[in-house]
């Protein structure tokens, strides 16, 4: 499971599992493998094998997007819009973020 995320936000984990059911972390070894990538720098495109994808809806609000580039410090903007990263991933957008509650 690879979610594509705005950095503002904080992935909620109870959202991605209701989606697509028991989700674990993956350690270092297992995203390599899997991707290509080095952690914190999984670009969205070009993976090793092809993971399930959500992309955060909170990324449709903005006109150009920057993602990582395949390594921890690096990242590509090219003017990606939102709507260009889903069409280059067919990836679903989703209500990912963690949205804290005032408490009552």
């Amino acid at each position: 499971m690879l979610v594509i995320a705005s950095g503002a936000n904080c992935v909620d984990e109870a959202k991605i599992a209701a989606r697509v059911g028991a989700l674990a972390r993956a350690d270092a070894k297992f995203v390599r493998e899997k991707t290509g990538y080095a952690i914190d720098g999984v670009c969205p495109i070009g993976h090793a094998m092809q993971p399930v994808m959500l992309i955060d809806e909170d990324l449709l609000a903005l006109d150009s997007l920057w993602a990582a580039a395949g390594h921890p410090h690096a990242v590509f903007n090219l003017n990606l819009s939102p709507q260009e990263l889903i069409e280059l991933t067919g990836a679903p957008v989703a209500d990912v973020a963690l949205r804290e509650t005032a408490a009552s």
